[in-house]
């Protein structure tokens, strides 16, 4: 049989292979990558293409697309958030993506997106961090312990400078997970018995559980001032952290706020709660903090564009490696008008 041509031939990055590449490239360095990429990328908001993700709903769970273009390259990921799968042995989160040409339609890059999730919604919570928590922070309470919470430890302490990270789980074996994976990275690891233990003297907040229901992660006497908070477990509908007394006593920043006032947080509040879009942040035409005592809140969600920063990362980090393989994906007839004909070269 005929042999495919390079025009059929797509660089795809397997699960193995990102984690080689990470390794090649450095977890720290990596999220550094991801987090100039979003930032850059968040520079330039008004060449994208924005809609909110494309979500299927069940009772126990939600897939979902996320699309976006700059009108030179296009990009989506496919993305589920299945609470009740650790139960059954599989992942809560699991995601692949595309990068293609806007000129031909061509896919450039196919990879798995469920590690570069969660390395990118770390670099992003950090990325926030960096224009939002009080200066000089050196202290952050992680409350949920599950898959993401040694990305976001991590994050902090390469983008943010956080030394010491203070950990608490309704499941005292996921904390467990967490101290032993995080040992040898350098920080100061404090495992806690509660949430309230926790958050005393931290002045980074982050809350990520995985229940698809209105929790309340932290209650409103639990936040003092001064305190960013990092929110990123409520992320679809039906699916909160917050006690509401906290966001009325917040400012309030999101990625983009059609998405997040369905999914996130807000989704609590009046359709007109006040919000700062992050770009308008990044690019100075909005304050971030403004002063010593105010509670900033990041209402994460995650947004195509990230993930679209986060594919330009991978695909210009496999140039400088072999952590890829090219997979047959495209037809290649010899006449592009003879589909039919291109069957022969199997007989």
């Amino acid at each position: 049989m005929t042999q495919p041509s390079e025009k059929a031939l797509v660089p795809f990055v397997s699960v193995e292979n990102m984690m080689r590449l990470v390794h090649q490239v450095g977890l720290d360095e990596m999220l550094q990558r991801l987090a100039a990429a979003i930032e850059a990328d968040f520079l330039r908001w008004e060449s994208f293409d924005k809609t909110p993700r494309v979500a299927s709903h069940s009772p126990v769970g939600v897939i979902e697309l996320m699309p976006t273009s700059d009108g030179e390259l296009y990009g989506f990921k496919y993305v589920n958030g299945h609470p009740k799968n650790t139960r059954e042995g599989l992942q809560t989160v699991t995601a692949f993506g595309l990068l293609a040409s806007v000129e031909t339609g061509y896919p450039v890059l196919l990879t798995e997106m469920t590690l570069l999730t969660a390395l990118r919604t770390a670099a992003m919570s950090a990325l926030a961090a960096k224009h939002l928590a009080p200066k000089g922070a050196t202290t952050m309470a992680m409350i949920g312990n599950g898959a993401q919470s040694e990305f976001q430890c991590r994050a902090f302490q390469a983008i943010c400078g956080i030394d010491t990270v203070r950990l608490w789980d309704k499941d005292s074996a996921a904390t467990g997970k967490c101290v032993h994976n995080l040992a040898g990275s350098g920080l100061t690891v404090v495992p806690c018995t509660s949430a309230e233990e926790a958050i005393e003297g931290a002045q980074i907040l982050t809350t990520c559980t995985a229940d698809k229901q209105y929790a309340t992660i932290l209650s409103d006497n639990m936040v003092g001032p001064g305190v960013h908070i990092n929110a990123i477990g409520g992320d679809c509908p039906g699916k909160t952290e917050l006690a509401a007394g906290i966001l009325n006593r917040s400012s309030i920043f999101v990625e983009y706020p059609p998405q997040t006032r369905i999914e996130g947080e807000i989704q609590q509040m009046p359709e007109d709660h006040p919000v700062t879009e992050l770009w308008q942040v990044f690019a100075g035409q909005t304050p971030g903090r403004t002063d010593a005592a105010q509670i900033t809140l990041f209402d994460s969600v995650g947004f195509a564009i990230e993930d679209f920063s986060a594919l330009k990362v991978v695909r210009d980090a496999i140039r400088e490696s072999d952590h890829y393989q090219l997979l047959d994906l495209l037809a290649d007839p010899d006449d592009p008008r003879d589909l039919y004909g291109m069957l022969n070269r199997a007989k």
